[in-house]
């Protein structure tokens, strides 16, 4: 076995090596292949290392594998499905395809959303646990209106700071504590023993906060929420990532950012019906976020365990079995899962190391991983810095003091939570087609505008002389539009890109300083608002954020890459360009075409991609 790698800047080596004979996975382009072709013109190309063997080595090893993982009886379905891998698009070129191999394969090729029906039970359950969060949020939402009277804490300074940590307290111990246990609850119980678990902390604990005596009782109980909290959101979204095909893991992924958005709706939903209960309406506010995590609860038991997760630990017949639960055919389960193993081995080659603190420390350390960590952070770093929690955590107290009501702020809030669910639809089939990094580039400014507009319309505030309406509406009106903006950029992207940009090895650290950065800033966000609300008016904290967009645009368009349609093996060689080379393209390459192309309307031919998958017999798997 020979050893091949190439250096690509300080400290970063590329391993290109797999079997005695293999070619390299990173290569340059050149004009010509030699055989009068024209090759292609992108700077780096995605290539399928299963190309590196002849058809019939490939059907060689296939079978190997299947023969020592104690899968005989399927070799020679491995064999087939790994010629349906090396092919890519043209797998109808495979003539050793039974007939109904090749007709499931073209009919999943002709239709996108075609799946299992455990695919999409196991996604739509995941995407029903992050209502859990959303639910969470506005049920502190609509309680922060009447709980801090409840407990005498409704004053100025100390008890600014007391309501603040209240609130932020789930997302700091989310952040701090529950994303760090990630990996010994996914080591020890699979993705599904770690959903289930914390989705019982997730049933107890917002019916504990209901029944708090005390602002020290209900901290207690947030607490313990928070760490449930951190742990759900790093496990679920690598869970729905790892069964989901390329092709559609961008949508189906977003479910969970559509179901964080429904739980905003359902809990503001929850406000306004138990608005008129009294004094024990917060309570009944906090305590109904526990309905979606007893469903989650119930309902994981019906779902197989990551096939990548059970490659991972050793399980290869049991992954196989749970992969071909979650597709329509065992071709396209065999294909899959054989591809997904060949990756699973050059990853193994690159890693540091396989105990906890070494692959947390290859997060920092090989730059494939550094610069996905780079742009899973900023995407979650963004998702605080844009202002969007301020609305989800403190609308009502926000349009109460735009001059609402108690009740027409609760129904506010209600609108505010529709129109994240309406809005988030559309991206399902944008995030896959326009991309994560387009869809951001383009709502920021966006957002910056609309936030900022909020922020100057609540300077009549005060101002008598001006009709109730004249007051109100504009701040409404440029929320709401914030929002939708919101609802197509960033909102589905943070937790897409993070679960899906980290190899297999060190996905649950990955996913876990993510969450960390994500959860710790939002719960310094929801510490820090309502002092900042007071001491620098709502206007002043409104232009703050919008100028937060600004300066997160920039660090997206510096270190969040594209990752749309390609596997999550594939993403290896997006991650491999260095930083100084893919700055340079987008600075020297893709901002002139914008400009001239965009704003001064000038008709020139489009650069060539950054990254491309390999052309014609380079085809790689698209699925």
């Amino acid at each position: 076995m020979s050893e091949k790698a190439s250096s690509t800047e300080a400290g970063d080596v590329v391993n290109t090596s797999h079997l005695e004979g293999e070619k390299a996975a990173y290569t340059q382009p050149n004009a010509s292949d030699g055989t009068g072709r024209r090759g292609s013109v992108a700077l780096n190309i995605v290539e399928n290392p299963l190309k590196r063997f002849s058809r019939e080595e490939t059907y060689a090893n296939a079978q190997a594998f299947a023969q020592e993982h104690e899968m005989s009886e399927h070799s020679d379905l491995f064999g087939r499905a790994a010629l349906v891998a090396r092919e890519g698009q043209r797998f109808e070129m495979v003539h050793e395809l039974k007939d109904d191999e090749r007709a499931a394969l073209i009919y999943e090729r002709d239709h996108k959303w075609h799946g299992s029906k455990m695919l999409w039970y196991s996604i739509s359950l995941c995407a029903v646990g992050a209502a859990t969060q959303g639910w969470d949020q506005t049920g502190s939402n609509g309680a922060n209106l009447s709980f801090p009277e409840e407990f005498g804490i409704n004053g100025t300074g100390r008890d600014e700071w007391i309501v603040g940590i209240v609130n932020a307290i789930i997302f700091l111990t989310a952040g701090l504590i529950g994303a760090f246990i990630v990996d010994p609850l996914n080591h020890y119980l699979g993705r599904r023993g770690e959903i289930f678990l914390t989705a019982l902390c997730l049933t107890a604990t917002p019916i504990g906060s209901a029944f708090a005596k005390s602002w020290q009782g209900l901290f207690a109980a947030r607490f313990i929420m928070g760490i449930g909290i951190g742990a759900k959101n790093a496990t679920v979204p690598i869970y729905s990532a790892e069964m989901a095909p390329a092709r559609i893991r961008g949508a189906l992924v977003m479910f969970w950012q559509l179901w964080v958005v429904a739980g905003i709706f359902l809990g503001f939903a929850a406000n306004v019906i138990v608005k008129d209960t009294g004094r024990i309406a917060w309570r009944l506010q906090l305590g109904s976020a526990f309905i979606p995590s007893f469903i989650l609860a119930v309902g994981i038991f019906f779902c197989p365990e990551s096939p990548r997760w059970l490659m991972k630990h050793g399980k290869i017949a049991k992954g196989f079995e749970s992969m071909s639960k979650l597709r329509a055919h065992p071709i396209i389960g065999a294909r899959d899962f054989y591809y997904s193993y060949i990756i699973y081995l050059e990853e193994m080659k690159v890693a540091g190391g396989l105990g906890y603190f070494a692959r947390m420390a290859d997060c920092f350390r090989i730059p494939r991983i550094r610069r996905a960590n780079y742009g899973a952070s900023t995407v979650m770093l963004a998702q605080q810095m844009c202002g969007i929690n301020i609305i989800s955590f403190y609308s009502s107290t926000i349009f109460k003091n735009a001059g609402y009501s108690d009740t027409e702020a609760l129904y506010a809030s209600l609108g505010y939570g529709a129109v994240q669910v309406v809005f988030t639809i559309p991206t399902l089939f944008l995030i896959d087609t326009k991309g994560r990094r387009k869809l951001c580039l383009i709502t920021f400014p966006i957002m910056a505008i609309f936030l900022l507009a909020a922020g100057l319309s609540l300077i009549n505030n005060e101002t008598r002389d001006v009709s109730r309406a004249a007051r109100i509406g504009p701040v409404v009106l440029f929320v709401y539009l914030f929002t939708i903006a919101y609802s197509m950029g960033e909102g589905p992207v943070a937790f897409q890109y993070s679960a899906e940009v980290f190899p297999t090895i060190q996905r649950e650290q990955g996913m876990a300083w993510a969450v960390c950065i994500n959860n710790t800033f939002a719960g310094i966000l929801s510490l820090t608002f309502p002092r900042m609300n007071h001491v620098m008016t709502p206007p002043g904290a409104f232009g703050f954020y919008a100028g937060l967009n600004l300066i997160a645009w920039g660090m997206i368009f510096c270190f969040v890459r594209e990752t749309k349609q390609l596997t999550l093996e594939e993403l290896d060689q997006v991650f491999s360009v260095p930083t100084k080379t893919f700055l340079g393209y987008e600075m020297k390459v893709q901002l002139p075409y914008f400009i001239k192309s965009s704003i001064l309307r000038q008709k020139i031919p489009k650069p060539p991609p950054i990254i491309e998958k390999a052309q014609s017999d380079d085809d790689v798997l698209d699925a």
